[in-house]
C-alpha cells in the first residue's frame, strides 16, 4: 500500500507580512473539481494537512477579500512530506489600485467533461454582445442570422447559468444580439453532457455565466463606449457582501447599428434557360435597455436562500431594398422592393431558489424560473415592378406578435459518500406557452391596404417536458467512471388559425411521447499528468416554434420560407473520446467524436409557379458524423498566451425524396459525403507599459448542405487595452477584413442559385471602464467557508 504524504505551509499577507489566520487551504486532484482534504490556518497562519495519496494536485489557497493562489504539487509514492513555506496573498482592494500589470488571467481551462472560457479579459469583444463573445469561442460560429453552432452543427443548446432562461432557435439570435458582452464572465462548452444535464440539442450545450462577485465590502464599475457605425452603450453595476448577504445590480443601456447586403443569381432550367437575379441592401439599429438585480441570503450556515432576474426592454428599425432582373416569361423585367419594420422587444427573467446542505458532502437544491421574451413587429413592403406592358405599384403589410413564456422547476439531490463514489438525482419540468398572431395587408399603396384574409395566422404552441434522472460516479485507483439514466415525458401541441377560427374549430396537431436517455463516462489517469475519458450518450433536438409554425415569411416576394406542423424530433447516438496532457506552460486536449443522427430536420427549397423559391423544413433522412478536435495552449515567454483549435470533421447524408403538394416536381437530395474543417487562434500579448493586445483569427472551409454547399469564410477580430490604476481604456476592431459574410450554393430540380448575404461589416470600437470599490477582508464564518470549499464539487444546476 503507498504511503501517503503530508502538505504543509504558512499564509501571509502580501503587504503587511502578517499571518493571515481562517484562510481556506484545499486539495484537489489534477482535472477534479472534488476537493480530496482541505483545512483553515490557525493564528500564525500555518496549516498542516495530512493522508494525501501519491498522485498530482493543485493546491488552492483562498480567502475572502484577497485574491486566489494555486500551485501545482506532486506527491510522490513513500512516506513524503511537502512544505510550500510562505506563501503571500494579495488584498483585492490594493489590486485595484495597482499601476502595473504582471501577468494575465488564463482564457481557458480544459476539463474532461468540458472546456471553459474565461471571457471577462476578452478584449476583441469588449463593448459588444454575446455574439461578439461566442464568436470568439473555439469550435462556436455565429452566422450573420445569429444561429449559433458548434463543431460545425447547428443542433446545439444555449443556456444563460444553467437555464434555457427562455432562449429558443426562434429567439436566442436577437436576445443575444442585445445581451452586453461586459456581464458575462465566461463560457462552458459541454460537447457530450450526461445524462443530469438536459439531453436538448444533437451538438452539446453552450453555457452563457453571467458575472456573480462574491466578495466582502462594495464594489463595481461603470462603462461607456462608441463605434465607428453610430452605436453606443452604458452601463453601471455594484456589488455588496458581507457574511450574511451578496447582493448584485446592473444596468445597461445599448444602440447598436448596422448595416447589411447581398446578391442572389437563379437560373432556372424548364423548356428555356431563364433567370432571376436580385442585389439587396439595408441598415438597421436596435436599442435596449439591459437590467440585472439579485440577492443570496444566507439564512444559517447550511441554509441559502436566493431570487434574482434580468430584463431587456427595447426595440428598432430595419430598412432595406431589394433590386430585381428577370427574362422569365409573365415576369417583370425589373423590380425594386422596399421595406421598414419597426419592432419592440420585452424580455424577462425571474429565478427563486434554495438550497440546503445536509453536510460538506450532501445537499438539495430547488429553483423555479419563469422567463418572458415577447417581440411585435410592423413591416410595410413597397414594390415597383415594371412589366413590358407598363409599371405596376403594390403594397402589403404585416403585423407580427411573438409572445412566449415558460415556467421552470428544478429539484436536485447530490450525495457524496466519500471522495470516490457520489449520487446525483433530481426531477425538471418545463412548460412553454406561445401564442402569436400574424395579420397581412395589402393594396396598391398604404392608404387603400385592405386585411389579407387567407394570410392571417395565428400560431398556438404549447410544450410540456418532465424530466427525472439519476447519476451514480465513482473512481477505483486511477479508473473513475459514471453511469447515468434520463427519462423525459414531452407533450407538444400546435395550432394554426385562420382568420376568425377559434380553438374549438381547428383540430392540434398533438405528439405526446417517452423518451430515454443513458450516459456512460469512464475515464483512467495516466502517468505523468495524462487523462483518458470515453463516453457515450443519448440526445434529442425537438423541432422549435418557428419551424413548426406555417406563417409564410413574405419578406422577398420571390422567396418565401414557412414552418411544418408535423415535424418530428432528431434522435442521436453521440460517442466521445478524450485525452489531456498537461505540462508546465502548456496543454494538449485531443477528441474524437461520432454520431449518428436520425430523422434529420432539414431546410428544402423549391419553385413553385416557375417564379417563387419556396423554403420549409422536413424530417428527411439519417445522417452519420465523425471528427477530430485539437486544442493546444501555450503561454510563451511569459508575455504570449495562445490557444490554437482544430477541428476536422466528416459527414454523410442519405438520399432523400420530397414531393410538396404546391409543386410540379419533387426535391430530391443526393447523398453527400464531406469532408471539412475548420480552425482558430486566439492570442493575447503583454507588451510594457500595462499594454494588453488580443488577436482572434478563425476560418472555416466548404461545407456540403441538403441541396448544395456553404462556401469557406474567414475573419479577424482584435482589440488593445492600457489600464491606469482604476481605469481602463479599450479598443476593439471586428471583421477587421469585412469578409463575415455567408456564401452559398443551392440546387434542386430545375434550379440553381449562387447567393451571397452580410451583416455587419467592419466595426472599431472604443471603451473607457472605471472601476471602483472598498473591498475588505472579513472574518470568515469558518464551518460555512469550509461547507464551500470542501463541498460536492461542481454544482451548477445545468
Amino acid at each position: 500500500m503507498a504511503i501517503a504524504g503530508v502538505i504543509s505551509g504558512r499564509v501571509i499577507d502580501a503587504k503587511t507580512k502578517e499571518p493571515l489566520e481562517y484562510v481556506t487551504v484545499v486539495v484537489r486532484k489534477k482535472n477534479v473539481e472534488n476537493a480530496v482534504a482541505g483545512t483553515l490556518t490557525d493564528k500564525s497562519g500555518t496549516f498542516i494537512i495530512n493522508n494525501i495519496p501519491p498522485d498530482n494536485y493543485i493546491v488552492t489557497v483562498s480567502f475572502v477579500g484577497y485574491s486566489t493562489w494555486e500551485q501545482d504539487v506532486v506527491v510522490e509514492t513513500g512516506a513524503q512530506k511537502i512544505n510550500l513555506k510562505q506563501i503571500a496573498i494579495d488584498e483585492e482592494s490594493e489590486m485595484l489600485k495597482e499601476v502595473e500589470i504582471t501577468g494575465m488571467k488564463s482564457q481557458m481551462k480544459i476539463d474532461i467533461d468540458k472546456k471553459v472560457f474565461n471571457v471577462d479579459q476578452n478584449i476583441a469583444s469588449t463593448g459588444g454582445n454575446a455574439s461578439d463573445v461566442l464568436n470568439n469561442i473555439p469550435s462556436v460560429e455565429v452566422d450573420n442570422e445569429g444561429s449559433v453552432s458548434l463543431r460545425g452543427n447547428s443542433a446545439v443548446t444555449v443556456w444563460i447559468n444553467g437555464k434555457a432562461s427562455g432562449l429558443s432557435s426562434d429567439n436566442r439570435g436577437q436576445i443575444l444580439e442585445q445581451l452586453p458582452a461586459e456581464n458575462i464572465e465566461k463560457i462552458e462548452v459541454i460537447t457530450n453532457p450526461s445524462a443530469k444535464y438536459s439531453p436538448e440539442g444533437t451538438a452539446g450545450i453552450i453555457n452563457i455565466i453571467l458575472k456573480e462577485n462574491r466578495r466582502a465590502g462594495y464594489f463595481g464599475n461603470i462603462q461607456a463606449g462608441v463605434d465607428t457605425r453610430g452605436g453606443y452603450n452604458g452601463s453601471f453595476n455594484i456589488n455588496y457582501g458581507n457574511r450574511k448577504i451578496d447582493a448584485e445590480a446592473s444596468v445597461g443601456y445599448r444602440r447598436r447599428a448596422f448595416v447589411n447586403g447581398g446578391y442572389s443569381n437563379r437560373q432556372n432550367y424548364g423548356l428555356d434557360t431563364t433567370f432571376l437575379n436580385q442585389t439587396s441592401e439595408g441598415d438597421g439599429y436596435r436599442q435596449n435597455l439591459f437590467t440585472r438585480l439579485g440577492l443570496t441570503y444566507h439564512l444559517t450556515t447550511s441554509d441559502h436562500l436566493n431570487i434574482n432576474g434580468f430584463g431587456m426592454f427595447g426595440g428598432g428599425n430595419t430598412s432595406s431594398s431589394i433590386n430585381y432582373q428577370s427574362n422569365m416569361p409573365l415576369s417583370y423585367l425589373t423590380s425594386r422592393r422596399l421595406s421598414n419594420t419597426e419592432g419592440n422587444m420585452l424580455g424577462a427573467n425571474v429565478e427563486i431558489g434554495y438550497k440546503h446542505d445536509f453536510s460538506k458532502t450532501s445537499n438539495i437544491d430547488f429553483t423555479a424560473s419563469y422567463n418572458k421574451w415577447g417581440m411585435d413587429n410592423t413591416t410595410d413592403y413597397t414594390q415597383t415592378s415594371h412589366f413590358a406592358s407598363g409599371v405596376v405599384n403594390t403594397y402589403q403589410m404585416q403585423k407580427q406578435k411573438i409572445d412566449p413564456h415558460n415556467w421552470d422547476m428544478q429539484l436536485d439531490y447530490v450525495n457524496a459518500f466519500n471522495e470516490n463514489s457520489k449520487i446525483e438525482a433530481g426531477y425538471k419540468a418545463s412548460l412553454r406557452r406561445e401564442n402569436s398572431p400574424v395579420e397581412t395587408f395589402a393594396g396598391q399603396n398604404k392608404n387603400n391596404a385592405q386585411a389579407v384574409h387567407e394570410l392571417y395566422n395565428r400560431f398556438i404552441y404549447n410544450q410540456d417536458i418532465h424530466a427525472l434522472y439519476s447519476t451514480y460516479s465513482g473512481r477505483i485507483g486511477k479508473f473513475g467512471y459514471q453511469g447515468g439514466l434520463r427519462a423525459e415525458y414531452t407533450d407538444r401541441l400546435t395550432r394554426s388559425l385562420g382568420h376568425n377560427m377559434t380553438e374549438a374549430e381547428v383540430d392540434a396537431d398533438k405528439n405526446s411521447y417517452l423518451d430515454f436517455f443513458p450516459s456512460v463516462f469512464l475515464s483512467y489517469a495516466l502517468p505523468k499528468d495524462n487523462e483518458m475519458q470515453v463516453n457515450y450518450t443519448r440526445r434529442i433536438s425537438r423541432p422549435w416554434g418557428g419551424q413548426l409554425n406555417s406563417f409564410k415569411n413574405i419578406t422577398d416576394s420571390t422567396n418565401i420560407s414557412f414552418g411544418n406542423p408535423l415535424l418530428t424530433p432528431e434522435y442521436s447516438n453521440a460517442f466521445e473520446l478524450n485525452y489531456i496532457k498537461s505540462m508546465n506552460n502548456h496543454i494538449l486536449s485531443l477528441s474524437a467524436y461520432y454520431r449518428t443522427t436520425d430523422d434529420v430536420i432539414q431546410r428544402i427549397s423549391y419553385i413553385d409557379q416557375d417564379i417563387i423559391m419556396k423554403s420549409t423544413h422536413r424530417n428527411i433522412a439519417h445522417t452519420e458524423s465523425a471528427g477530430t478536435e485539437l486544442i493546444v495552449k501555450n503561454k510563451l515567454f511569459s508575455k504570449l498566451d495562445l490557444t490554437t483549435t482544430l477541428n476536422l470533421f466528416y459527414y454523410k447524408l442519405d438520399d432523400f425524396r420530397y414531393q410538396p403538394e404546391d409543386a410540379n416536381v419533387p426535391v430530391v437530395g443526393r447523398g453527400q459525403e464531406d469532408f471539412s474543417w475548420n480552425a482558430k487562434i486566439i492570442a493575447n500579448f503583454m507588451i510594457p507599459k500595462v499594454f494588453t493586445l488580443q488577436v482572434t483569427g478563425d476560418y472555416s472551409a466548404r461545407q456540403y448542405t441538403t441541396q448544395g454547399y456553404r462556401k469557406p469564410n474567414y475573419s479577424i477580430d482584435a482589440g488593445i487595452r492600457k489600464s491606469f490604476n482604476k481605469l481602463s481604456v479599450s479598443i476593439s476592431a471586428r471583421d477587421i477584413l469585412a469578409s463575415r459574410k455567408r456564401r452559398s450554393v443551392t440546387s434542386g430540380i430545375g434550379f440553381y442559385q449562387d447567393a451571397e448575404n452580410w451583416r455587419g461589416g467592419r466595426q472599431v470600437a472604443l471603451t473607457i471602464t472605471y472601476g471602483f470599490g472598498n473591498m475588505r477582508a472579513k472574518k470568515p464564518d469558518v464551518k460555512k467557508r469550509q461547507q464551500e470549499q470542501q463541498g460536492s464539487g461542481y454544482e451548477d444546476d445545468l
